[in-house]
């Protein structure tokens, strides 16, 4: 039942869910600090995005041309927005500086290794001008994407156990590693690793630190610490 709850709160497909209010209150972050560029033509690379949290944020605009980088091509219904298939740790199909901003929310911890991590710092590092990336922080109590608390710091084949037998309910332990090898949630010394001139925002629940923000090339930010 606990874990259901956290499952709907955590549902950024509803409007209305927590998720979506912590997105929106991030987003504020995001519209300070490109807010001398708002009436400009500006390019974005979404990593991993959806048109749908734009519109969530009510960020529709004529003069923002979104470009949405997904495994899978994504249903777009805008005139400013553009779905393309590609990998988030090798964007040769871009030059360099390509894009004014990069954009990406939780899709870091999702690419693999820390060697695979290292790839997409650089490849965001390269094609934008400046970026944008948050991404789940290790030691938050709760693991935001199997929804039960401290399973990041359980031994891969608890992991795997808990995964098949009660997640899943399939009993496919072979199955279920893979699974939970796929998310590799970042810790704060590694972030500064991969992006070691970036500012650095916690974004905080209850006193914990949730997730992480990292951004450069963008004017101050007095929300920020670093």
């Amino acid at each position: 039942m606990l874990r259901q709850l956290l499952r709907n709160l955590a549902d950024n497909t509803n409007r209305n869910s927590f998720a979506v209010k912590l997105r929106k209150k991030r987003f504020l972050i995001f519209k300070s600090l490109i807010g001398n560029f708002l009436n400009d033509e500006i390019t974005i690379l979404d990593v991993g995005g959806r048109e749908i949290y734009w519109e969530y944020m009510d960020f529709i605009k004529p003069n923002i041309h979104i470009t949405l980088l997904n495994l899978e091509k994504e249903p777009t219904k805008y005139n400013n927005f553009i779905s393309i298939i590609g990998d988030a740790c090798n964007m040769s199909d871009f030059n360099d500086k390509s894009f004014e901003i990069i954009h990406s929310n939780s899709v870091l911890e999702h690419v693999g290794s820390f060697n695979d991590q290292m790839k997409m710092a650089a490849e965001v590092k390269r094609v934008g001008r400046s970026y944008f990336l948050q991404t789940p922080n290790y030691y938050f109590p709760i693991e935001p994407h199997f929804y039960i608390i401290g399973f990041q710091f359980m031994p891969v084949k608890m992991r795997a156990f808990i995964h098949s037998h009660w997640i899943k309910k399939t009993h496919e332990y072979k199955k279920s590693i893979p699974a939970v090898k796929s998310i590799r949630l970042l810790k704060k010394k590694e972030l500064k690793q991969l992006f070691p001139n970036a500012s650095i925002y916690r974004e905080k629940i209850f006193g914990f630190t949730k997730s992480f923000i990292v951004y450069e090339n963008f004017k101050p930010n007095k929300n920020g610490d670093s």
